[in-house]
């Protein structure tokens, strides 16, 4: 974190432009989400939502996704400890702004997939960019309202994309995609405003960039280590929620006789109800943080979560009793507000969106295969147990984390 932050006015642009990068990650990065079966469902010739083809294959995309996520939160880490935040900041942004768009014009299920992998190069590397550019201009004090207050766009961001969602539940689905174009004007203002940092220009006037191999030296290693394994479990479990839940929701409404608008709001809703609830989260994952410390917080709001989804979906439910635990679950999703400004800090200066792109965005590796394996192994039409399952995982993950340093250590 700064030692020495940055004069106001740079603080409250850099704060901007990484709160609003991160909202507009939200919106790109759930739009998919919204649409993914009644949109795979067409590319595959109009088959029902409900085929095992659709679910298998709507699976498979949101693990391209992922997959680049990961890989890209691992590129640009890398680029943004050589460029510069501000500048990779911008190419993130164009990034996932332009394929995000791109998927209006997909014809075929692989060309999604395609496009959704290239839009998730730029999502995964804007989480670690727009992190270390908050750390390395604000005080140490404000880090656990910091993280709450960025983790909060990407939850306005996905409101954003329910409202999308919403709106447009009478168009083909696939014009949800538009709605990605929009974050690429803001580069515009980012370019000219945003300076970089102090700390990543001193520390490059000084020394080289060290090589990504550098986690691994003696000093890191066992953080490097950790951290990738407690990001890869905590997120698997996360994404597999995000993503079936929705699906169990739309099979419900099916079954239900609901129409495909119906069942497109009611997926919108849903996310927003989720959403909300993530900010309080947030927040109240701050207060904890400074409270009881980083790693007690998410411990428990882990194993939090994974309670609640064993109760909310461990026995067939109807769809109005499904409501509350959303809502709970959402607020235990403040747990990863907390890794923004946690993990970056771990790293020295010139490894800073190295080693917290790695970390972080890796898990999104695992969770991309989790994400398919869970679909294959679920029981015919059983989507709700892609969600029990999953949410084991967090168990493990809870302990883990108790073994990273506390801040100060």
């Amino acid at each position: 974190m700064a030692d020495h932050p940055a004069p106001a006015s740079v603080r409250w642009r850099s704060g901007l432009a990484a709160w609003l990068g991160w909202m507009f990650d939200g919106l790109d990065m759930h739009l998919y989400t919204l649409v993914a079966l009644p949109l795979v469902a067409h590319l595959l010739g109009d088959l029902a939502t409900s085929d095992p083809a659709v679910r298998s294959t709507s699976s498979w995309i949101q693990a391209a996704f992922l997959a680049g996520w990961a890989l890209g939160g691992a590129f640009f880490g890398i680029l943004g400890d050589r460029l510069g935040r501000s500048r990779t900041l911008v190419l993130t942004i164009l990034t996932y702004a332009i394929f995000t768009g791109m998927g209006y014009l997909a014809e075929t299920w692989w060309q999604l997939a395609i496009f959704r992998f290239l839009a998730a190069l730029g999502i995964g590397g804007e989480w670690a960019v727009g992190a270390a550019l908050l750390a390395e201009s604000w005080p140490t004090t404000w880090r656990p309202w910091l993280a709450a207050i960025l983790q909060s766009a990407v939850n306005v961001g996905i409101m954003l994309a329910t409202l999308a969602g919403y709106l447009l539940a009478g168009f083909p689905p696939e014009t949800v995609f538009l709605v990605g174009l929009l974050p690429a004007v803001i580069t515009l203002w980012i370019r000219k405003a945003v300076p970089e940092t102090e700390a990543w220009s001193d520390a490059q006037a000084h020394q080289p960039p060290p090589p990504v191999t550098a986690l691994w030296q003696r000093s890191l290693r066992r953080v490097t280590a950790t951290s990738l394994v407690v990001c890869g479990l905590l997120l698997t479990a996360h994404w597999a929620f995000m993503f079936w839940y929705v699906q169990h929701l739309r099979t419900l409404a099916e079954a239900a006789g609901w129409d495909v608008a119906q069942r497109s709001k009611l997926a919108s809703l849903a996310l927003l109800v989720v959403m909300v609830a993530s900010i309080v989260g947030n927040f109240t994952a701050a207060w904890c943080a400074h409270r009881f410390g980083w790693r007690k917080t998410v411990a428990a709001m882990a194993l939090t979560y994974a309670g609640l989804v064993w109760w909310g979906f461990g026995v067939p439910r109807t769809l109005d009793a499904i409501w509350p635990f959303l809502a709970a679950i959402g607020v235990c999703q403040g747990l990863f507000a907390l890794f923004t400004m946690y993990l970056p800090p771990l790293f020295p200066t010139l490894l800073r969106t190295t080693g917290a792109g790695l970390c972080y965005n890796a898990g999104r590796l695992a969770a991309a295969a989790g994400t398919v394996l869970f679909a294959m192994a679920l029981p015919l039409g059983d989507v709700r147990m892609a969600l029990v399952w999953a949410a084991v995982l967090f168990v493990p993950g809870a302990l883990l984390v108790l073994t990273l340093p506390e801040e100060g250590e």
